[in-house]
């Protein structure tokens, strides 16, 4: 119980640490206002920064234990007797793949932004194929076709998330464990002598620890005989990854650690404090000065992570980050540090990266080749009418390959929904969100919200992005579930019941429009371009009376040639009500061979009309193919399927990180390769059914 509520309320709003400190203020502070000229200021040096810390945690934990009193929750402060709600997500030609050499064409990652790389778990240059699944990195050759093999594999350290290929290098970006505060030195890893960077998600401080990113570098000019080149460790969980030219930016983020010995509940051997107001009350003051005490005791260096590299005799040199790279936030936001890492991969060897750091807490990441973006909700303590929510989206120059350097700040009515609510286009920020605003409604002492969305657009001015311009609001009682701004058009989709798709031009960024708006029944969560004329999409199909049983997956060919008139040229369902597939929500599982007009998606199914017990015998797991052209819409090709790489593998073991389904694909020339956690196969487009090879991964040790 006592737990959750500490998950529950453990943010703090970091506007008044700067201007006064926790130290002077007691109880809850009150909502704060939105900031509306947000910026980020740097810390003048480490003192500066060690203080910021130390009473946004205090006010941090004050609020927690605030709330915990029972003159709280029975209508303390004036709040009511009520619990507020809180909010804690053409054709062409055929080639062989008989020969050697490289295919004629081949597809990558799908990326937002051209010439900036996504990493991904997953990567090809059309002759090798690299797949991370369970601890271990697999190089293949994969071309030609035919020989797909698997010419060796590379055991990781800790739990590899994401990579970039860039010339002979990879370059694997892994999740590592070294001690929480409260376990000691040596119950890490115990690798080299730095036994707190490291330590394996199996080794004994388990997921229990505090996540760092480990960063290996791998020769690859060998395919049979990798070799490890670089490792380096990084503060922070890693969350995402871009790479244009050589030059690599890593988001890491930071939980933030608290000092061993600090509690949220007061102890009772006999369990009568919790019935005794009064003693209850002075037990949790109490707490709060011990607390504190544990907090303000902590040195600069306890709580913040530090890089290292590991050494070729296997111990780890560490660094100490530099406080100027550190900034703050003047706007609320919930208490953690996303750190931005910047690596130079066309250097030798990797060196350490210059580490541009928030203390905030950001939930997204846009970058073109030369700005990086990052929004962070404002923070409300609780909810009550009169809010609206807001956003602050933050910008950083990477201009340099060796660091990020912020330059302004935006403040932006409504949240975005992923990075494709961003784009930057000839300098000018595009922004797609959902407004939400509280109202009063005599049925909820909370009130109830109103949602509609809109587009905005932004120019830097010295350190603020300036609001140029916005739409009006559109869809009523809707939130976005898709969004694509390409060149002076823009695209954005709601649902409700059903999907409208709504196309705006923003030729002028002083007055972004809304031209045209069609309703279909269901919602797409990608649009895909297809040149300047129809927009490809994936989503879901849903009756207009909302019937459940009617959902299926759908496929959407857009024609918006004209913006005024978008229509749906074709449609083409997949699957049951049971259906899924990753390309749902996330892009990079989209794979569109534009040289072939071929489109591939993950697919999966559970048949419930069968009225078998066998697990197998109900369930689909294969990757779909369609022909797509603007003149016919749709036509299926076929489908490999993959779930026969399960069968034999008994589903306890499957995990978050192994799942019995279809995740990826590449294609080259007239073939496909099919990725899952378990293997790779490969099939000619004309005869998916019959696979031409398959390597088998195996599952992971538990």
């Amino acid at each position: 119980m006592h737990g959750g509520k500490r998950w529950m309320w453990g943010v703090v709003s970091l506007v008044g640490v700067v201007g006064c400190s926790s130290r002077e203020s007691d109880g809850v502070p009150e909502n704060q206002p939105v900031q509306m000229q947000a910026r980020l200021e740097a810390f003048e040096g480490c003192e500066a920064l060690e203080s910021y810390i130390e009473d946004a945690a205090v006010l941090d934990m004050r609020a927690s234990l605030e709330r915990s009193k029972p003159s709280y929750w029975g209508g303390g402060i004036g709040r009511g007797d009520s619990v507020p709600p809180t909010s804690p997500s053409p054709d062409s030609g055929a080639g062989t793949g008989a020969g050697g050499g490289a295919p004629t064409d081949h597809t990558g990652t799908n990326n937002q932004v051209e010439g900036v790389d996504e990493a991904d778990f997953v990567k090809t240059d059309g002759t090798r194929l690299f797949v991370l699944a369970g601890q271990k990195l697999f190089l293949h050759r994969s071309w030609p076709a035919a020989s797909l093999r698997a010419e060796s594999s590379l055991q990781l350290e800790g739990w590899p998330r994401q990579m970039f290929l860039h010339g002979d290098r990879v370059v694997v970006f892994s999740t590592v464990y070294a001690p929480a505060p409260g376990q000691g030195p040596g119950q890490g890893q115990g690798k080299g002598d730095a036994p707190d960077i490291g330590c394996s998600p199996y080794g004994p401080c388990g997921y229990g620890g505090a996540p760092r990113t480990k960063v290996t570098t791998v020769d690859v000019s060998q395919l049979a005989s990798p070799q490890v080149v670089g490792e380096l460790f990084l503060p922070g969980a890693y969350d995402d990854a871009r790479l244009a030219g050589g030059a690599a930016r890593v988001v890491l983020r930071e939980q933030f650690e608290w000092p061993s010995g600090v509690r949220w509940y007061p102890e009772s051997n006999d369990g009568s404090l919790w019935k005794d107001t009064k003693r209850m009350e002075a037990a949790l003051d109490a707490l709060m000065v011990e607390n504190e005490r544990l907090i303000r005791a902590r040195s600069l260096s306890d709580w913040l992570q530090q890089p290292g590299r590991r050494r070729a005799d296997g111990t780890v040199e560490t660094w100490t980050r530099d406080c100027q790279g550190f900034h703050r936030t003047n706007a609320p936001t919930r208490l953690g540090f996303v750190t931005v890492a910047s690596l130079d991969l066309d250097a030798p060897v990797v060196q350490a990266p210059g580490l541009t750091t928030l203390v905030a807490n950001t939930d997204l990441v846009y970058a073109t080749a030369t700005s990086l973006y990052l929004s962070a909700r404002h923070w409300w303590w609780w909810e009550e009418p009169g809010q609206s929510d807001y956003s602050y989206v933050h910008k950083l120059e990477l201009t340099q390959p060796h660091r990020a350097h912020y330059v302004a700040s935006a403040t932006v009515e409504g949240q975005p929904l992923n990075q494709f609510s961003f784009d930057e286009h000839e300098g000018v920020l595009r922004v797609a969100t959902t407004l939400t605003r509280r109202v009063k409604d005599p049925a909820s002492r909370w009130g109830r919200t109103e949602t509609s969305s809109r587009v905005s657009t932004y120019g830097q001015q010295g350190d603020r992005l300036a609001l140029l311009g916005q739409s009006a609001e559109l869809a009523e009682g809707e939130r976005i579930f898709s969004a694509r701004f390409l060149g002076t058009k823009g695209y954005v989709v709601t649902f409700r019941q059903t999907d409208p798709l709504f196309t705006f031009d923003l030729s002028d960024p002083t007055n972004p429009h809304k031209v045209g708006e069609l309703k279909v029944p269901g919602f797409s969560t990608y649009l895909h371009p297809l040149g300047d004329t129809h927009l490809l999409a994936i989503g879901e199909h849903r009756a207009e009376d909302g019937n459940w049983s009617s959902r299926s997956l759908k496929l959407t060919l857009f024609d918006v040639s004209d913006l005024a008139h978008p229509r749906e040229a074709f449609t083409q369902q997949v699957g049951s009500l049971s259906s899924y597939s990753e390309a749902l929500y996330d892009h990079k599982a989209f794979t569109w061979f534009a040289a072939r007009g071929l489109l591939a998606i993950p697919f999966v199914d559970w048949n419930w009309t069968n009225g078998t017990g066998d697990y197998w015998s109900n369930f689909t797991s294969e990757l779909r193919v369609f022909r797509v052209n603007p003149a016919t819409g749709f036509v299926p090709v076929g489908a490999l399927s993959m779930k026969d790489l399960y069968q034999t593998v008994s589903t306890p073991q499957w995990s978050y990180s192994y799942v019995p389904y279809v995740r990826r694909s590449v294609m080259a020339d007239d073939y496909v390769y099919a990725i899952t956690d378990a293997g790779v196969r490969v099939s000619r487009v004309e005869q998916l059914t019959a696979p031409l090879a398959t390597v088998r991964f195996g599952a992971p040790t538990p």
